[in-house]
């Protein structure tokens, strides 16, 4: 079996520094934007990727658990945590940041709740990782990093807020589903 892929944090600071410059290029100013990131793996980089565009640009977190398609098949994860978007989202410019884009229930799911929040002008998507295999008609905005997995793979994003130098991304194999 081979190893399982793993790219380096360099390289995912990279990736973030163009997620922030395409941000930046596209909205020069920066009035009517806002970023939510997506609980859980899409909070850091949300963070990360705001304080490159400008650290005075609202943020939020946005939790989909409760939205998901598949919550009959599948428990509210332990780590679930509430959705915190301490300004109206009507009218502004969101752009959702999550770690990993696969089959776009996720991000489904996060427009939903998006939308119980007001009504943006426009929503964007912001993705660390493009990993293919969608089964919804998504596409990202900025992307930092695209990849081909298989569908017994899984992409696996570490983003350490205390030790960057620790950020990683591997493709391992998917634990089997119960």
């Amino acid at each position: 079996m081979p190893a399982p892929l793993t790219l380096d944090a360099p390289r995912l600071h990279a990736a973030i520094a163009e997620i922030a410059s395409a941000i930046q290029a596209r909205h020069g100013d920066h009035s009517n934007l806002c970023l939510i990131g997506i609980a859980n793996g899409g909070l850091e980089l949300n963070r990360r990727i705001a304080a490159a565009v400008d650290p005075k640009i609202p943020t939020g977190e946005l939790d989909t658990s409760f939205y998901r398609d598949d919550i009959g098949r599948n428990p509210i994860p332990k780590e679930s945590r509430p959705t915190i978007i301490p300004f109206d989202v009507t009218g502004k410019v969101v752009i959702l940041v999550d770690d990993v884009l696969h089959s776009g229930r996720t991000l489904n799911a996060a427009l939903n709740e998006l939308f119980d929040h007001g009504r943006p002008a426009a929503v964007e998507l912001a993705i660390l990782i493009d990993r293919g295999g969608r089964k919804l008609p998504f596409s990202a905005d900025y992307c930092g990093i695209r990849l081909e997995t298989k569908p017994g793979q899984k992409v696996v994003v570490t983003l350490d807020a205390h030790a960057p130098s620790h950020d990683s991304v591997s493709i391992t194999k998917a634990s089997p589903k119960p």
